[in-house]
C-alpha cells in the first residue's frame, strides 16, 4: 500500500511511518512547507520515499493522509485525484480549535467522504465536526529509553517559538516559575526568552538542539514543566514521561488523562505547582519514583505498538 503524506509534524510522522506501508512524502527544490521531503533530524525507515510533485500524477496511491486544509486542493492538483472521491483519504487534526473552544467549525465539517482523525478525545469534543465521520487515534511514542538522571536541579520546558506564541503556551507563566526553579527551555526560537521575561540569563536558558541531543539533555534535568494553556496534548510531555521524568503540568486540555495520580502533579493552582517543583528539587528519590510511575503510565497508554495497530485498523477500514 502506498500512502501519500506531507512532512508537517516531524515527531508525529516519525511514529506514523513505522507502519508496514510505503510512504510517499512530497519534496520540492526549496524544501518548503509543502515539500520538506524526508526528515533530517529524525530516523525514518527506507519505506519513506521522496516524490516530486510532477511524479505524483503517475504514482500508485492507495490513501492520502491530509493534515492541513489546503492539502485537499494541493493533492487534487498534484495527483489529478480528488481526496475522498477518487482516492481514499483521512484528515489528521493535530490541534485544538484556536478561535473558540466550542464554536469553531472544522474545515472538513461539511465533508462525509474524508474521515477526520483527532489525536485526543478532548479535541474531538471541542471541534465542531459537523457531518464528518470522526475517529480518535491517540499519540504513539517511539520509546527513547529510561534516560533520566535528574543530575541538574533545573526544570526542562519544550516549546517552539515561545515569545510569539505567548499565553497559548504559557510563556508568561515562566517568569513566575523561575522564582522557584531555574529553567532550560528547549525549542526553536528560544533565544532572547530570558530578556523577554525580564529574567537573568541563568534563570531561563533557551536552547535549540538537534533531535538526537534533545532527549538526553532533557533527562539530565530534575523535572519536566508543562505550562501550556491551550494546545493539543504535547508530544514533548509524553516524551518526558517516557524518559522517566517527573512532570509538573497545568490541568488543561488532555493533560489529566495523560498524567495519572502518582505520575506527576497536575493542577491550575500556582501554590500547588510551586510546592511540587520544590518537592522534586529537594528530594531526588521522590523525583525518581514519580518519574518511574510516569514512564509506566505512558508506556501503557501511548506506546508505538498500540498507535500502529489503531492506524492499521483505520487504514483497512477506509481503503477496503
Amino acid at each position: 500500500m502506498n500512502i501519500l503524506v506531507w512532512h508537517v509534524h516531524g515527531s508525529w510522522l516519525t511514529s506514523f511511518v513505522q507502519g508496514p506501508y510505503t510512504f510517499l512524502v512530497p519534496v520540492t527544490p526549496d524544501r518548503g512547507p509543502d515539500g520538506l521531503g524526508r526528515a533530517r533530524t529524525w530516523e525514518w525507515p527506507r519505506t519513506v520515499r521522496e516524490v516530486a510533485p510532477a511524479e505524483l500524477r503517475e504514482a500508485d496511491i492507495d490513501l492520502v493522509v491530509l493534515q492541513r486544509p489546503h492539502e485537499l486542493e494541493l493533492a487534487r492538483r498534484w495527483t489529478g485525484r480528488r481526496p475522498g472521491v477518487d482516492v481514499p483519504a483521512v484528515y489528521v487534526e493535530h490541534n485544538s480549535p484556536h478561535e473558540s473552544p466550542v464554536d469553531t467549525r472544522h474545515p472538513l465539517a461539511d465533508r462525509t467522504d474524508v474521515t477526520l482523525v483527532h489525536v485526543t478525545h478532548f479535541n474531538r469534543l471541542m471541534w465542531d465536526n459537523g457531518r464528518a465521520p470522526t475517529a480518535v487515534i491517540e499519540h504513539g511514542i517511539i520509546d527513547p529509553g529510561h534516560l533520566w538522571t535528574g543530575a541538574e536541579p533545573r526544570a526542562a520546558v519544550v516549546v517552539n517559538e515561545p515569545v510569539r506564541r505567548g499565553r497559548t503556551t504559557g510563556t508568561d507563566l515562566l517568569a513566575d516559575v523561575a522564582r522557584t526553579v531555574p529553567l532550560d527551555v528547549f525549542g526553536m526560537r528560544t533565544e532572547g526568552l530570558a530578556r523577554h521575561l525580564g529574567l537573568p540569563d541563568d534563570r531561563c536558558r533557551g536552547r535549540d538542539l538537534p533531535q538526537g541531543e534533545l532527549h538526553p539533555a532533557m533527562a539530565r534535568r530534575r523535572l519536566y514543566l508543562h505550562p501550556v494553556r491551550w494546545t493539543s496534548l504535547g508530544l514533548s510531555l509524553l516524551e518526558a514521561m517516557f524518559l522517566g521524568m517527573p512532570v509538573v503540568a497545568l490541568d488543561t486540555t488532555e493533560v489529566r488523562e495523560a498524567v495519572p495520580e502518582g505520575a506527576g502533579v497536575v493542577s491550575n493552582r500556582f501554590d500547588v505547582l510551586h510546592d511540587a517543583v520544590r518537592s522534586f528539587l529537594a528530594d531526588p528519590a521522590h523525583a525518581r519514583q514519580t518519574g518511574e510511575a510516569a514512564r509506566a503510565a505512558v508506556q501503557a497508554r501511548y506506546g508505538e505498538r498500540r498507535f500502529r495497530d489503531d492506524w492499521e485498523r483505520l487504514i483497512k477500514e477506509v481503503t477496503r
